[in-house]
């Protein structure tokens, strides 16, 4: 296969990438204008998110080895295909039931597309160069994608309604399978056992109800009988999953994969790079929105040092990794994120964006860069090229559940100090200045704030209301300070068991 038709096809996979990271961010900005026309609560619009990252992070897995088994190639199509035709009924959806149905299935179609790209990149790339290269490039799209969310959101919003971040959809998947179809070899694993349906089932129930209990806690408690239950069948189904893999002959997953320190410790650092990452892009958005008071398309482009910090970063890591070794590549990587998370919870009303603001986000960006690249281009080596869908979905599976327990807990630790500076200030604000509901949503998010402002003041009571959109500033603020203390608590530790268990020689 010539240089040229392998970049090509990197290209393509690249797009379909992009196309599935966009789709878990793009919609974020489109839920204020979503709940209004939709009549929706916190809750339910919350779900529109939460559907796709349920399905997509519980079917990963699953995937990875039906691409592995049948064909990376078919089974990417057949995902794009559907995203297509799910992006159609999001956008012609009539109720919120009918979005977040239609969310749902896209995370399935997702999960279908993304172990798939990584795994067809192991195949056409052969040299360890080039392979490590195109594993930067796939590194810096995903990050890019998750940054730019917002600023394509915001575009759309500022000159359509929200069904456009589902139609958008369409064209581009369409566009993105063609090409698919002629540029990229179809590849699948040389010699395949025995079908596992019990595997993928465990695997099914096992990360999708952990994924639930994760998302839900905030809302029905971290020690709720709920919260508690959902747990402890998650994490027995898991087990199950592992007693199960370890005798079956034709495992879904070779769980012999965990006992290499270059699969299972770069893993480990991808979970944490995302659970910060995450965290911070959620405390970010309400800090531009709600602190900032930004609309959609400026919170964008406000975002755009993140997305050029972990295009540029992604790459150089990768590069140097090759010449210095993985461990020393990671473990500085975690420390530039911490730096990053610390100066992040500095912050205050008063902050310039030119200045902490935009440097913490750099080096959050430069620091998930850096270890993303390197850390998975330790997992794609370790596993042979029969084991590359499995090997893709285990790394892009750490990715999602780290990044949905970073907003689950970090967005409870914001939430929870919030509520309780602000809450008796709203409390004492009578209902006939604000109503029940507009309390209700205040008392939930900063970003109520651009409502409050807007909303006509009397003049007797511009004061109170003045300083009612400061304590909310300012206690969202301080939300955000702890929670940048666990999250430099997190990548410290973790740097911490990369750099005493990951051999700093290079393999």
């Amino acid at each position: 296969m010539s240089a040229r038709r392998r970049y090509l096809a990197l290209a393509v996979i690249c797009a379909a990438e992009l196309l599935v990271v966009l789709d878990n961010t793009v919609v974020n900005v489109a839920l204020p204008s979503m709940g209004l026309q939709l009549r929706s609560s916190i809750s339910g619009l919350q779900w529109v998110v939460d559907a796709y990252t349920l399905t997509f992070a519980g079917l990963l897995l699953a995937f990875g080895h039906l691409g592995d088994r049948y064909g990376r190639r078919k089974v990417m199509a057949a995902g794009l295909a559907g995203i297509a035709v799910m992006s159609i009924g999001g956008a012609v959806a009539a109720d919120l039931g009918q979005v977040v149905a239609a969310r749902a299935a896209m995370g399935v179609c997702a999960a279908a597309v993304f172990p798939a790209t990584l795994a067809l990149i192991i195949n056409i790339f052969s040299d360890a160069k080039e392979r490590a290269l195109a594993i930067a490039a796939w590194t810096a799209m995903a990050g890019v994608a998750i940054a730019i969310g917002p600023t394509a959101g915001g575009f759309l919003l500022e000159h359509f309604s929200w069904h456009s971040v589902f139609w958008i959809n369409v064209p581009v998947a369409g566009a993105v399978l063609v090409a698919a179809l002629f540029l990229v070899p179809e590849s699948k694993a040389s010699h395949v056992g025995k079908y596992d349906p019990l595997g993928i089932a465990l695997s099914l129930v096992g990360i999708t109800v952990i994924v639930w209990a994760i998302i839900e806690a905030p809302h029905q408690g971290w020690l709720s009988t709920v919260t508690v239950a959902a747990y402890v069948i998650g994490i027995a189904s898991l087990a199950t999953f592992v007693w199960w893999e370890l005798r079956t002959e034709s495992p879904v997953l070779d769980m012999a994969l965990f006992r290499i320190r270059r699969f299972s410790l770069p893993a480990l650092a991808i979970a944490i790079g995302y659970f910060s990452m995450f965290g911070f892009l959620f405390m970010i958005t309400q800090y531009f929105q709600g602190v900032m008071e930004l609309s959609p398309l400026q919170f964008g482009i406000h975002s755009l040092p993140f997305a050029v910090s972990i295009a540029v970063g992604a790459p150089l890591a990768t590069i140097i990794a090759q010449r210095i070794g993985t461990t020393a590549v990671i473990v500085f990587g975690l420390a530039v994120m911490s730096v990053g998370m610390f100066i992040a919870g500095q912050v205050e009303v008063e902050t310039p964006y030119l200045g902490p603001v935009l440097v913490s986000m750099v080096l959050m960006g430069l620091g998930l860069a850096i270890v993303q690249g390197p850390a998975t281009e330790s997992i794609m080596s370790s596993v042979s090229l029969d084991e590359a869908g499995a090997g893709s979905a285990v790394n892009d599976t750490t990715r999602e559940v780290g990044g949905t327990l970073g907003v689950a807990v970090l967005g409870s630790i914001v939430a929870s100090i919030y509520t309780a500076k602000v809450g008796p200030k709203i409390d004492a604000i009578p209902d006939s200045i604000m109503e029940p509901y507009q309390k209700a949503f205040a008392r939930e998010t900063v970003v109520s704030v651009i409502e409050i402002v807007k909303a006509p003041t009397n003049p007797l009571v511009a004061a109170q209301k003045a300083d009612l959109v400061y304590s909310m500033k300012a206690a969202s603020l301080e939300g955000f300070q702890l929670a940048s203390y666990v999250t430099v608590g997190s990548a410290l530790l973790c740097a911490l068991a990369v750099a005493v268990f990951l051999p700093w020689k290079k393999p």
